[in-house]
């Protein structure tokens, strides 16, 4: 297997470097920043790149920013998420189309090396491996999407439903017409996907997102 590794901590590069030729596997490409990566992936057509997510110069999101970008020019090349750090925002999107040859570990909990090795040689045979942490922020961070589309007067409005107010007492609170509570409210529950039953009291369910996310 030949590698391209992203990763800017020299001692963890070459610790990685040396782990793979241990296992028989190649590194063509070492690449401490992001800048490089699309032309080293296309020089050396490499069957996996294993990148890091805080890289150079920012030390924020450039290495997944890049594992985005690669996969949009090839799509089918298999990278692996190497990271101290759950990015969810570009995780979500570099994992929500074909995850086929995409993983995403964790480095502190990857306890044992053949299993990192296992991880690499699968996502190079086009499988997915993802740290259960990884899945379980993407779920949380999935489950708070409808609350990041109100705007900041329905959650001002959400936030007081869940002190147990009244529209009334909403109206006062922030000084606008019952009308106007109404309109939020519904507003709220369209983008929280709640629709009218017989069955389940709206108002409540909101709240309860609400204080899922809090």
């Amino acid at each position: 297997m030949r590698v391209v590794v992203l990763e800017d901590t020299v001692l963890l590069q070459e610790g990685l470097v040396r782990l793979l030729a241990g296992y028989g596997h190649e590194t063509v490409a070492q690449l401490v920043t992001a800048e490089g990566l699309v032309e080293a992936v296309e020089t050396h057509n490499p069957d996996l790149v294993i990148a890091d997510v805080r890289l150079p110069p920012t030390f924020t999101d450039e290495g997944i920013l890049a594992a985005v970008a690669l996969r949009t020019i090839r799509p089918s090349q298999p990278i692996l998420i190497l990271s101290q750090y759950v990015e969810e925002r570009y995780a979500s999107e570099l994992l929500g189309g074909d995850a086929s040859g995409l993983g995403y570990l964790l480095k502190e909990r990857v306890a044992d090396v053949k299993d990192f090795i296992d991880a690499c040689n699968r996502v190079a045979e086009g499988g997915t491996v993802l740290d259960p942490e990884v899945v379980a922020q993407l779920l949380a961070r999935r489950r708070r999407e409808p609350l990041d589309t109100l705007t900041a007067r329905e959650r001002e409005v959400l936030s007081l439903m869940a002190e147990g107010r009244s529209n009334v007492g909403i109206a006062r609170k922030l000084v606008i017409s019952e009308g106007a509570v109404e309109k939020h409210i519904s507003s709220v529950f369209a983008k929280l996907g709640l629709t009218a039953t017989e069955t389940e009291h709206r108002r409540v369910l909101a709240v309860l997102e609400h204080l899922r996310a809090t």
